[in-house]
């Protein structure tokens, strides 16, 4: 049997281009002889919806758009994901759904019956789950459907039962699996072994289609595949691309399968959540300030990536302790980017706010305060530019740097889009080194000198904090691994370090919540799936 597996980049709530796109892609699958097509789940509406799903009209135009693309089913199949009202008394108001359409109607319903309720993940906050397997006789082949979470049956179970279990004992000879999975950093291994496992524990092929493009910080990247039921990788669609590929159901040789490089992926992820939260926003353009350091660099080399370089404008604001060094970096880089720049030095303001201070500052010591002040006229720049030109302020703070608040409040964390705010110091660099490998595009100085604020004169970032690799250790082992203070003094780290360092997470709580959305590429980002109460006391 010959199935179209079809990963599309939805645009959240756009049921009607959505649509549009399903349309398209059931015809080029019949036009290659599929005889049955498969979306991911919520297809139809786009995931996360979040919210939206309060809205009447939305859970209207979803029934109606169900319809319109069940009528396409006609001398082929048609399997998507979408939501639909519970009619049953009782219990929340909504299912996340699975339709398969035949003869131009929807012919049978799934709903999800494991709704994740983590990280990221609130569906118990919307979803009732369903309550039954449905597997599905077409042409003589049993398909057991699933969506998602349904599936995720790992070492750590976080359900009392397993759906998969009951779909085998009800006959299903192929698992069929609709999924939003977002990407974090080696997730893609974690899932195809998964998959894997699961087509050798009940020795049945899986299909598994995956959403691909980025929804506000999650970046989705799709990766959707089918594999034997020896658990053999058949088929693997692209990561981060839109795609439909007719596949062999039963087929057990392996294809030319490309192995993939987790830095190459990582900067994918990031030039896809960048470009399609630009573009989904409504933006064309983007804007951000140029240091000539190493986190300004890589951020302007993704969005030149992402959206073309003459989309870019970098902005020079050099102060009186702003190296002759970056300056000439920043240069070089918009040169090698062939991206816009505009020198805009901030000197003269910056006096103007000292003279203003002057007298309100009486009998104080300078410190970081007249420090931040010159990061707070750079973000005025930058959001002036952004409200005359109509271009988008991307952030460059790194999450090393956000985690321990070594970041300004309406300063250089001003903006609609922090691309790196979930990408560590240490992993900065490695990315850096990866995008020159293939062609010298961030200057060198820019990698290898001591990373610097330049707020006053010979800073370093190390003057106030660790070397990052030691901080960047001990912010994986407490934000990502929950580790507690005395778990990381044993992976052989000094406690006041230590002490230090998650003071420091913890104190600037209020700042992170402030924060431009970033793109979640970790397993724990700060934001939608790190939900810490600023107001706390922790010991």
């Amino acid at each position: 049997m010959k199935i179209a597996l079809v990963q599309t980049n939805t645009v959240v709530g756009d049921i009607s281009g959505n649509q549009k796109k399903m349309i398209r892609e059931i015809k080029k699958a019949k036009q290659k002889g599929a005889e049955l097509v498969c979306f991911h789940e919520m297809s139809l509406l786009g995931y996360p919806p979040r919210d939206l799903l309060e809205l009447p009209s939305i859970i209207k135009a979803l029934q109606k758009a169900a319809a319109t693309i069940a009528s396409y089913a006609q001398g082929i199949a048609v399997v998507f994901g979408t939501v639909v009202q519970n009619t049953n008394q009782g219990g929340k108001s909504l299912y996340n759904a699975a339709f398969w359409c035949e003869d131009g109607s929807i012919k049978h319903n799934y709903y999800k019956r494991l709704l994740p309720n983590y990280d990221v993940f609130d569906e118990v906050r919307y979803f009732e789950p369903g309550s039954e397997g449905v597997v599905v006789d077409y042409k003589g082949v049993r398909f057991g459907l699933s969506i998602c979470e349904d599936i995720w049956q790992d070492e750590i179970s976080r359900y009392s039962f397993n759906p998969i279990d009951e779909l085998v004992a009800s006959g299903a000879e192929v698992l069929l699996n609709l999924s939003a999975s977002p990407y974090s950093m080696g997730k893609y291994k974690q899932r195809e072994k998964m998959i894997s496992a699961l087509a050798v524990k009940y020795q049945r092929p899986v299909i598994y289609i995956n959403q691909v493009g980025g929804n506000d910080e999650l970046i989705f990247d799709g990766g959707s595949m089918l594999v034997s039921k020896s658990g053999q990788l058949i088929e693997r669609l692209p990561f981060f691309e839109e795609d439909n590929k007719v596949v062999d159901l039963f087929q057990e040789k392996t294809g030319d399968i490309p192995l993939v490089h987790d830095l190459s992926l990582l900067e994918e992820a990031l030039v896809t959540g960048l470009r399609d939260y630009v573009r989904k926003c409504g933006f064309k353009k983007v804007a951000l300030g140029l240091s000539g350091g190493i986190d300004s660099a890589l951020v302007a080399a993704l969005a030149c990536k992402a959206l073309g370089s003459k989309n870019v404008l970098g902005l020079l604001m050099p102060s009186r302790y702003s190296s002759k060094g970056s300056l000439t970096d920043a240069f070089a880089l918009a040169k090698n980017l062939k991206m816009k720049t505009l020198k805009v030095p901030i000197d003269l303001v910056h006096k103007s706010y000292e003279g203003l201070f002057r007298k309100i500052f009486a009998g104080k010591k300078k410190d970081t305060t007249e420090e931040n002040v010159q990061a707070r006229i750079r973000g005025n720049i930058l959001m002036a530019v952004s409200n005359k030109l109509g271009h988008l302020v991307l952030s460059t703070g790194n999450k090393s740097e956000l985690a321990v608040g070594y970041c300004t409040l309406y300063g250089d964390m001003s903006g609609g889009l922090a691309v790196i705010s979930d990408v560590p110091k240490t992993l900065v660099y490695e990315l850096a080194l990866w995008i020159n490998s293939r062609k010298k595009l961030i200057p060198e100085s820019s990698i290898t000198k001591a990373p610097s604020a330049e707020l006053r004169h010979n800073q370093t970032d190390q003057d106030s904090l660790p070397s990052y690799e030691i901080l960047d250790s001990i912010l994986k082992a407490y934000i990502e691994e929950l580790k507690s203070i005395d778990d990381i003094v044993h992976l052989g780290f000094k406690k006041t370090v230590v002490q230090k360092v998650i003071k420091l997470i913890r104190h600037n709580e209020y700042k992170r919540r402030q924060a431009a959305p970033g793109l979640k590429v970790t397993s724990k980002a700060f934001g939608m799936g790190r939900r810490y109460p600023i107001a706390a006391k922790i010991k």
